[in-house]
């Protein structure tokens, strides 16, 4: 049955559902809303009223559920039931609140907006957060403040509001603060002096950017890097800021065909190219593709066999197609076997001459099969008397080179009995070390066809001058990325050296190993390690090693764990009782220290922190006669607080970070730790992030019995310590013990008889 409007009682009537009068209003929510009609739920009474769209004042669109709206109260003329008519939103109030400050979670979809049935206003959702915790509120497009359209990321306030009537929270009010930086990728084009140029890969335009906005390893930027990067406005021109690298073949500019063409070639490549062309692609070639006729540009980078193309040469070829603009260029072009039927050029051979010629249709030979050198067979026996001697120069740019060329050295030798000189370069050296004046050494000699100048090459060592720098023993005590520090035979400090002076496999260099070097000293007298060699294990810290095992607590750590403070050594100082008595000491008041190094360590790797607890052993350096701390092991237990699916944290605090990470592959036994769980671990610092994390971490206890969980013990609640700190034992009517009757042991003796185990001196636990 269609619904008449005329049929209402608009003027003149009483059959009021509620007994009022004409003109009085009502109020109420939106409860549902059809095409041509809906229902409202009445606020001051429990009524649910239909109306017609008919009697609603306003833009229809604008209605939608749970809008409060204002009415007058009516009966249908046929049926007699109460019905609303005279409808007029009410507009909701802003509570004049706090802004709230939050983020786009979920932006509007743009294709909606305006577009959707009555009742069903697009929406998205923004949220904050508050103690912690983050809430989620939606909004719709009028809830947006300058009629702007919100992305997913943008930072934005807001007021928050409640409808009386259903209860539902919602955003209003809402405010763009701040725009979300959109990351952008790009290949880098160019490298200068302090800056350089990326090619964006959504538009064909190039950035700028600054070395100082480089977020990685400078030395190793080079153009074809693909990057990352996020567009600023700075002085009205954008550039490129928070740059990254991103894995090679990650930013793709053109899709190529899989499909070969074939074509010819209507204009070349100028070989000088002028000073007005600005076209990147000046060639162009004609072909039939499908049933049209098409010309496609090329330029020096599409030749495959870098022939060299004449007009007219019948050639095959892809077509590449750009993502940013869908331009069109021919690539990867070869020249056809029957080019010469289609150009009728014929070829000659014939010797250069010393007229003024070039080449043309040049072929590409085997690599190797010109030689512009010859190496003698015979092997030669010399004294080096000069050794390369190489400047090097720090340089912002990464295209420039990083070491200027070395100085020549000089080796002489003799040959037929007349006395010689022939210079060398290291990189003509064979085996590890570099020769110093006066080493015995074995070469050939390479000569230079055109030129006729000679060099040694294929150069090794055979015996070392013995009159050469003194060789000095230490351990590696620290590695970085491209340097390191050697803790001297005594103990009592680290000498620097760079990894260029390593001789052999720094792949196999490891804490703790026994290294050869010799001092050097360069700019500022700094003192450092050069030549350095890795040799057999020897044995730094003399055999007299006490057997008596002591406690003790680190007052001060190495200083590859705290780099401010300036001593090498670390400290422990000894906290077991009875230690002055095994050490024959008079005054128990004596606080003795032992410094330790990173060979007076159990586990060359852990880091050990200011204030944990050691066990220890003291030993005598042979050298010096002092005596330290050695087989230092840290006597570390603590809870496992969570475990997930490859890692976990510990509550143990190492700087200033409470919670300590571990991987589940450094648990010992292939155990499954879980909450709860005491473990015993070491702490191992990561030189490149300058972050802790726990090793060979073994479990002592664990949580779960094997009739169920076991139960954790639970503090004393606080009513009951405020209870406990109240009570005085002067107090007559305090609670007192009274013994009723003696304790008994199972033989029926008085007390209880306890067998006390003590430890013997000299045994580790």
């Amino acid at each position: 049955m269609s619904f008449d409007p005329g049929m209402l009682h608009n003027n003149g009537h009483t059959a009021y559902a509620n007994g009022t009068g004409p003109g009085i209003r009502e109020t109420g929510v939106v409860e549902k809303l059809l095409t041509s009609y809906g229902f409202i739920q009445c606020s001051e009474r429990q009524a649910r009223l239909f109306f017609h769209c008919s009697q609603y004042n306003g833009n229809l669109q604008e209605l939608k559920i749970g809008d409060d709206v204002e009415f007058e109260v009516s009966s249908d003329r046929r049926t007699g039931k109460p019905i609303a008519v005279k409808l007029l939103k009410i507009k909701p109030e802003v509570l004049p609140e706090e802004r709230i400050s939050g983020q786009v979670v979920s932006a509007i979809p743009v294709h909606l907006d305006g577009k959707s049935a009555p009742g069903q206003v697009p929406t998205g959702s923004v949220c904050y957060e508050r103690n912690g915790e983050v809430f989620y509120l939606t909004y719709t497009p009028d809830d947006v403040e300058g009629n702007i359209h919100l992305d997913t990321g943008d930072k934005v306030s807001f007021y928050m509001e409640t409808n009386k009537h259903t209860g539902a929270v919602s955003a209003r009010n809402i405010q763009l603060v701040k725009k979300k930086q959109m990351r952008c990728q790009g290949v880098v084009c160019a490298t200068k002096e302090a800056f350089g140029f990326i090619e964006r890969a959504d538009v064909v335009k190039e950035i700028f950017f600054h070395y100082s906005e480089f977020k990685g390893d400078l030395e190793a930027l080079q153009a074809g890097d693909d990057v990352e990067f996020t567009i600023k406005d700075r002085n009205g021109k954008e550039v490129a800021t928070d740059v990254r690298l991103l894995p090679q073949g990650t930013v793709i500019f053109e899709d190529i065909s899989i499909e070969q063409f074939e074509g010819t070639v209507v204009k070349v490549i100028p070989k000088v190219p002028t000073k007005n062309q600005n076209d990147p692609l000046p060639g162009r070639i004609s072909s039939r593709i499908g049933f049209t006729d098409k010309e496609l540009p090329f330029g020096e980078k599409d030749t495959k066999s870098k022939v060299t193309l004449l007009e007219g040469d019948h050639i095959q070829f892809n077509i590449s197609t750009d993502r940013r603009d869908k331009l069109e260029r021919a690539t990867n072009i070869d020249i056809l076997p029957d080019t010469f039927d289609f150009t009728k050029e014929t070829r000659e051979m014939d010797m250069l001459s010393a007229q003024r010629n070039h080449a043309v249709r040049i072929k590409k030979l085997p690599k190797g099969t010109v030689s512009f050198h010859t190496q003698s067979e015979q092997r030669f026996m010399g004294v080096v008397e000069k050794e390369v001697v190489a400047t090097t120069t720090k340089n912002a740019s990464p295209t420039k080179s990083k070491e200027k060329e070395a100085e020549e050295g000089v080796i002489a030798y003799e040959d037929c009995g007349v006395k010689l000189t022939v210079p060398y370069h290291n990189k003509d050296l064979e085996g590890g070390g570099y020769p110093q004046v006066g080493d015995k050494v074995e070469f050939s000699i390479n000569e230079v066809k055109r030129t006729g100048q000679q060099s040694a090459v294929s150069i090794r060592v055979l015996n070392r001058n013995a009159s050469n720098a003194k060789r000095l023993l230490g351990f590696v005590a620290t590695l970085k990325d491209n340097f390191g520090f050697i803790e001297t035979a005594n103990h009592d400090q680290e000498i620097f050296f760079h990894y260029s002076e390593m001789c052999g496999d720094l792949e196999n260099l490891e804490l703790g190993d026994t290294v050869e070097y010799t001092l050097s000293k360069g700019k500022g007298n700094k003192v450092s390690a050069e030549k350095v060699t890795k040799v057999a294990a020897v044995n730094g810290i003399s055999e007299d090693v006490g057997a008596t095992a002591m406690m003790g607590k680190v007052i001060r750590p190495l200083r590859s764990v705290d780099p401010s403070q300036t001593e090498y050594q670390g400290l422990i100082e000894v906290t077991e009782e009875g230690w002055c008595q095994v050490l024959g000491l008079i005054d128990p008041t004596f606080k003795a220290n032992y410094p330790f190094g990173i060979m007076g360590m159990s586990n060359k790797a852990d880091c050990l922190q200011k204030g944990e607890l050691v066990k220890f052993q003291v030993c005598t350096v042979a050298q010096t006669g002092q005596k330290m701390a050695c087989n230092v092991v840290p006597q570390r237990r603590a809870m496992v607080e969570c475990v997930k699916d490859q890692f976990g944290f510990i509550t143990y605090e190492v700087g200033e970070s409470k919670k300590l990470f571990f991987h589940v592959k450094e648990v010992q036994d292939g155990l499954e730790l879980q909450t709860g769980d005491e473990v015993e671990f070491s702490v191992v610092l990561n030189q490149r992030t300058g972050k802790c994390s726990a090793c060979n971490v073994r479990r002592v206890r664990f949580t779960i019995a094997l009739n169920g969980p076991k139960q954790v013990a639970t503090p004393r609640p606080d009513r009951l310590v405020n209870r406990l700190k109240s009570i005085t034992l002067d107090d007559a009517s305090a609670p007192r013990l009274v013994i009723v009757r003696q304790p008994r042991g199972p033989d029926n003796s008085k007390g209880f008889n306890v067998e006390r185990k003590t430890r013997q001196p000299g045994v580790i636990d």
